[in-house]
């Protein structure tokens, strides 16, 4: 299967959920009033685009159809998969010019973070990138472990200490390490306990210290890992890990399972983040750049039988 018939595959339950209920209703009406757009709007916010996203969605979609003279409501879905491919357009591809290029991956337990990094280190090196990856996450002993079996799996090297060190000295040793065995690209696992924001925010900036000091003229990714499923629940972690540090982008994990794949726009919208990369499926090449255009003609493609 082809990355755009996963795509298609993934964003299913969304485009069930959401879309197909904005080509019925739009179906129901035959001239372009308010009621319509306050329909669209709801029936977007019920998609966890959220409220706000939602709203200028419709505001620039009425000055739209205002300037272009539409009157067919059925003309509004396409319309609307543009306007929707506008906000989510921007750079997507991780800036990985130096070398080596280091890449930060922060986010709560529980949403596929260690997978994702070995995912990534899995799709850095079919890239022709030669990846260590940091075993910064220290707090738990299985992260540590996991990560190891990531590292056999994609072929990556690994720096990693005993449970309970200091995650900043794990950082300063994989740099080392990346210098010595000429690397291109360190991949850092980081701990995930955003209920205790202090701790949090002192240790990435430890590790962001030693970055700066041992890395200063490298390209530095910071990217959030955030499970789709939970919806507008992914936003509010977005908002808190953007508090504590600065992020470069997000990564969007089990997007075949929701049916609230409206938080990307949110995301870029309300956060000016950009999506950088989903997971489509559950194998190891499952994990591709983000791509506005293909995300937004996925989400509004009708099915052949329609």
């Amino acid at each position: 299967m082809g990355f755009f018939s996963k795509l298609k595959n993934s964003l299913k339950k969304t485009k069930s959920n959401v879309i197909s209920q904005v080509e019925s209703m739009l179906k129901s009406f035959s001239k372009i009033d308010d009621e319509l757009f306050a329909q669209l709007e709801e029936l977007l916010i019920m998609g966890d685009v959220g409220v706000a996203t939602a709203q200028k969605i419709c505001c620039v979609l009425r000055d739209r159809v205002r300037k272009d003279g539409v009157k067919d409501p059925s003309l509004i879905y396409g319309l609307l998969e543009k306007i929707i491919a506008e906000i989510l357009s921007g750079e997507s591809k991780l800036n990985l010019t130096t070398k080596p290029s280091i890449i930060l991956i922060v986010g709560v337990n529980g949403v596929g973070k260690t997978t994702t990094i070995g995912k990534l280190a899995d799709k850095l090196k079919k890239d022709g990138k030669k990846v260590i990856l940091a075993a910064a996450d220290t707090f738990r002993a299985a992260a540590i472990d996991q990560l190891e079996v990531w590292a056999k799996r994609s072929g990556s090297d690994i720096v990693k200490h005993n449970e309970g060190s200091d995650p900043a000295a794990v950082v300063f040793d994989t740099i080392s390490a990346a210098k010595a065995r000429n690397c291109d690209v360190i991949l850092c696992d980081t701990a995930g306990r955003l209920h205790n924001k202090k701790h949090l925010m002192d240790e990435l900036f430890k590790i962001n210290k030693i970055i700066s000091r041992e890395l200063q003229n490298a390209d530095k990714e910071i990217l959030l890992v955030l499970d789709a499923t939970t919806g507008q629940n992914a936003v509010n972690q977005a908002k808190e890990f953007k508090n504590v540090t600065n992020l470069t982008g997000v990564v969007l994990t089990k997007f075949d399972g929701t049916a609230k794949g409206g938080i990307v726009i949110s995301i870029k919208e309300e956060l000016g983040i950009p999506v950088k990369l989903m997971g489509v499926g559950e194998q190891i090449d499952d994990l591709q750049t983000f791509d506005a255009n293909s995300f937004a003609k996925a989400l509004f493609e009708k099915d052949s039988n329609d």
